[in-house]
């Protein structure tokens, strides 16, 4: 397959398959005239480095990954780190999401009376949800928010 065949199969511009070779994720088995070659597993491997890149690895550690005859090389442990930040994520994002929810109909006459904004503004003041500050004490940020009743 040409490199514009790759992208339209796969949905990866050319620029974006000649950086990939660059950076050793996939390789060409030659080239037609101008045009670089690649061999039928080249698709199966894109979809791996998008499957990767979903899941928030760096092409760095995607590479580390990869065999050069196209074969995975999974990191287990990587795996496991990576989802238990997913999870951390999660987290962050669905104590943001209620606090949104409920900043969105609040009856208190101003955000900046209600408890539980105000909750939320000290999480985000101190770096619990979505900064990077450290954490001030050990608290789940999604258990915080539900204390004081809506």
């Amino acid at each position: 397959m040409d490199i514009s065949q790759v992208a339209k199969n796969s949905g990866v511009p050319a620029s974006t398959l000649r950086f990939y070779e660059e950076k050793g994720l996939i390789n060409s088995i030659g080239r037609q005239g101008i045009r670089r070659q690649f061999g039928a597993n080249v698709l199966e491997r894109l979809a791996l480095i998008a499957l990767g890149r979903t899941a928030g690895f760096s092409l760095d550690e995607i590479a580390l990954m990869l065999e050069a005859d196209g074969r995975p090389r999974i990191d287990r442990q990587l795996l496991s780190e990576k989802a238990e930040e997913l999870d951390r994520s999660i987290r962050k994002l669905t104590a943001m999401r209620d606090g949104l929810r409920h900043a969105a109909v609040c009856s208190a006459p101003s955000h900046m009376e209600c408890p539980t904004f105000r909750r939320l503004l000290g999480l985000a003041a101190s770096g619990v949800i979505g900064g990077e500050k450290k954490k001030l004490r050990k608290q789940r940020p999604d258990k915080s928010l539900h204390r004081t009743s809506r």
